[in-house]
């Protein structure tokens, strides 16, 4: 600190005090709280640059005094430890501020911009005729409650690139979880050393929060790389409990370069990170240095869209500032790979990647070259980008300056939305090695488009630093930036300015909805999706999915028509064998919705008749019925199954219908018969649901009985003065009515009726047999006949 101290006091009491001292306090309330913030910059003495960085805090009163301020700094050479430090500012109605920071002896100077949230990006003028430090850097509200060691629990991802003390480029990134009582476990990592990426194989991590009025804490990894043991040592600065501002406090040597990031809690979904973690567009904004022919440290920057489908493919466009000339690379593709824990391996055209997600499209990256490229890659909003995009106010830095030419500036800019040209406006102070000039005027013209690259715009500056510039909106509130003419690039940063009214946040999916909810298989449902707000230009995208795509399946997306608020996509089902409940959700600007459907199996088909049966399947007619059955091919339905009824002949007649109770599969009924005089065949026929099922009935005329015998008793009579009685027997009983038996006599002197009946049933009947005087012995043939048969029997009468 030391070191900063002394070149600041120098340049700024002679350069802000003319300058800058017009800064009003107007809104001086906007800086109000406890702050943390980092640093990253380079100094330089006119033959030499070597990185410098620091992380610390202090406490602002929005009345234009800070208390509470500590300190740390680490550069070639050493830097300082916990240093203590008042100090005052000043922000003027356009929302730049100066800040004087006192320390023991000495004081310094940095001008900064508020952002809508109530941080700021500053920079410091420290360099003069070619000497001092130029760098810029973040200020973010402080939580003091997760000030304690206690509070840093979870899962972390960590990133981080700075310079040894040649001047070799260094980065690393990865995870940890903490258990909140100092132990950092399941650590994973990786380091780009000077060019080549080694995993990074840890042995031990911990870290404590050791001032807990201040939040400054320490941290500590020791680990192997290519087989090499190393341990770096860092000192954070808690800006809530899930983010740390970390700089390496290590001398600065080649085995210990001076690092400067950050450590943000890692959100990992249920069941670990995979290539689906990458579904989408992302910004992405990166740094290094090159060697271009015999020189080398020559900045580069690098932006541009990373578009994933969620399977392991992806496309790159970006822009970049490569041995100080422009370079556009369009749609490079490219494969991924995501592990659980968030690891990323990329490839694109020969290059490789290595990132780790903090989040489902947001991670730290580095490419794995002697470029060492390091910066992170966020998810691009889900909106069609136009010059209305931007159309707001903004403040403005540029990030990370990579070398000791890099034009820093931070400044307060406005943009008016108008196409097809748009124009920027504003004010910026500019840092540079000759020396600050504060209060530049700023102007440009831009122009966006959402096609080919979603977001990805020109500007032109006319006054002020950039030059021709390539942007790339990430979202309505922030865009990223680099300049293609500035030999020294560095990323640029725009995001709301606290001149800015509060936008309306960019809507969201609220809801997803199903009608019906339950189907059979085979139909279909139709989905509603309904957005917090009103679809922005170009409409919203929002992804469905299925986790059951054998039973109901959506398409990929469904589009909410611009100014729309909801609209309806189809859900198609398939047969299911048993009832499936199947999640469909949809996906839109970070929100997911979801809703169940029911595919229930189709009911069975109504029974139809299976079969109509007879039982005799042969009767004799008018003196047997037969039993019908019919019979279903499933259960009757509620209020049962009526069978309708037929005979096709009327020897056998059956009811006009049957029915088979709820629940029955068959039902009997009744075939009557009649008489007939010849064998008759007749179809009993029953129909039901559109079937119908016959079965024959086979009526026989009814058999008669023949005459068996015929007795007389006694067989000898004397005439006139004896009778005698004749007795007919049939082979059977009578038939209904009684059989009528004809009787005769063959000679006078025996009399006998015409003729007997035989009852219903009786098989014999008598009748008498009278005789008259004869003057000789005589006989008599009596004779019965029935059904075509006779017996006779001779009756002998005496004188």
């Amino acid at each position: 600190m030391r070191k900063w101290n002394f070149l600041l006091v120098l340049v700024f009491a002679l350069f802000f005090a003319s300058t800058i001292y017009g800064q009003s306090g107007a809104n001086n309330a906007a800086l109000n709280g406890n702050y943390a913030f980092t640093f990253d910059g380079m100094s330089g003495n006119g033959t030499f640059a070597s990185g410098f960085a620091a992380v610390g805090r202090f406490t602002a009163d929005g009345a234009g005094n800070l208390t509470n301020g500590e300190l740390d700094t680490n550069a070639v050479g050493g830097g300082g430890a916990a240093q203590a430090f008042t100090g005052t500012y000043s922000i003027g109605a356009d929302n730049r501020g100066v800040m004087t920071l006192n320390f023991s002896g000495s004081s310094a100077k940095l001008t900064f911009a508020m952002l809508a949230n109530g941080n700021a990006q500053f920079i410091e003028f420290d360099a003069s005729g070619g000497s001092g430090t130029i760098g810029s850097g973040t200020m973010e509200k402080a939580d003091t409650t997760s000030f304690s060691t206690a509070r840093i629990t979870g899962d972390y991802v960590f990133g981080a690139a700075g310079f040894d003390n040649a001047n070799n480029r260094a980065a690393i990134e990865g995870r940890f979880t903490s258990n909140g009582t100092g132990a950092l476990t399941n650590a994973a990592g990786d380091v780009n050393g000077y060019g080549t990426d080694y995993p990074m194989t840890f042995s031990a991590a911990n870290y404590a929060v050791s001032n807990t009025a201040t939040g400054r804490g320490t941290m500590t990894f020791a680990f192997t790389f290519g087989g090499t043991p190393d341990t770096m040592n860092f000192v954070f600065y808690v800006v809530n409990s899930g983010k740390l501002f970390v700089m390496e406090s290590d001398s600065v040597t080649t085995a210990t370069p001076l690092l400067n990031g950050t450590v943000v809690q890692q959100q990992i979904p249920a069941g670990g990170f995979t290539n689906a973690s990458l579904n989408g567009n992302l910004v992405i904004s990166l740094t290094g240095h090159s060697a271009c022919g015999t020189v080398s440290g020559v900045p580069k920057a690098v932006v541009g869209l990373l578009t994933t489908n969620g399977g392991g493919a992806l496309s790159l466009t970006y822009d970049e500032n490569f041995c100080s000339a422009p370079n556009s690379v369009t749609g490079a593709a490219g494969t991924y790979s995501v592990a659980g824990n968030g690891r990323a391996s990329i490839a694109i055209g020969g290059y490789a990647l290595v990132a780790y997600l903090m989040n489902s499209n947001h991670m730290f990256l580095f490419v794995s070259d002697s470029n060492v490229l390091f910066g992170v890659a966020e998810p691009q909003s889900t909106v069609s980008f136009t010059n209305a995009s931007l159309n707001s106010a903004y403040a403005g830095y540029a990030t990370n300056p990579v070398g000791y030419g890099v034009t820093v500036f931070s400044g307060e800019f406005a943009a008016n939305g108008a196409s097809p040209t748009g124009t920027m406006t504003g004010t910026e102070d500019i840092g540079v090695p000759s020396g600050p000039n504060p209060g530049v005027a700023f102007n440009a013209t831009y122009s966006i488009s959402p096609s080919p690259t979603n977001g990805r715009g020109m500007m032109t500056v006319t006054s002020g630093t950039g030059g021709n510039v390539v942007i790339y909106m990430i979202s309505l509130s922030k865009f990223v930036a680099i300049s293609l003419s500035d030999p020294h690039p560095a990323v640029l940063d725009f995001e709301l300015s606290s001149s800015a009214p509060e936008p309306p946040p960019p809507p969201i999916l609220s809801s997803l909805s199903l009608n019906p909810t339950s189907v059979t298989g085979g139909n279909s449902s139709t989905g509603r999706v309904t957005l917090s707000g009103a679809a922005p230009a170009g409409g919203a995208t929002v992804t469905l999915s299925s986790n059951n795509t054998a039973a109901a399946r959506v398409p990929s997306s469904v589009t909410v028509a611009a100014g729309a608020t909801s609209a309806t996509f189809t859900v198609t089902t398939s047969a299911v064998a048993a009832s499936t409940t199947v999640t469909i959700s949809g996906a839109y600007s970070g929100a997911t919705q979801s809703a169940s459907l029911t595919v229930t199996p189709a009911a069975p088909p109504p029974p139809t008749l299976s079969s109509l049966s007879v039982n005799p399947t042969s009767v004799v007619g008018g003196v047997q019925s037969s039993t019908g059955t019919v019979t279903l091919t499933g259960a009757a339905p509620a209020g049962g199954a009526t069978v309708t009824l037929s005979s096709s002949n009327g020897a056998a007649s059956v009811p006009s219908s049957v029915t088979v109770p709820a629940g029955g599969t068959s039902a009997t009924f009744t075939v009557s018969t009649s008489a007939v005089i010849a064998t008759t065949t007749a179809t009993i026929s029953g129909t039901y649901n559109g079937v119908t099922r016959s079965a024959s009935l086979t009526v026989t005329p009814v058999l008669l009985p023949t005459v068996a015998s015929l007795t007389l008793n006694p067989s000898s009579v004397v005439g006139g003065l004896q009778s005698s009685t004749g007795t007919v027997t049939l082979t059977r009983g009578a038939p209904a009515g009684g059989a009528f038996v004809a009787l005769s006599s063959s000679n006078g002197v025996a009399r006998v009726p015409s003729g007997v009946i035989v009852p219903a049933g009786a098989a014999s009947a008598s009748f008498p047999i009278n005789t008259s005087i004869v003057l000789i012995s005589t006989s008599s043939t009596i004779s019965a006949s029935y059904n075509r048969t006779s017996r006779a029997a001779t009756l002998g009468v005496l004188l």
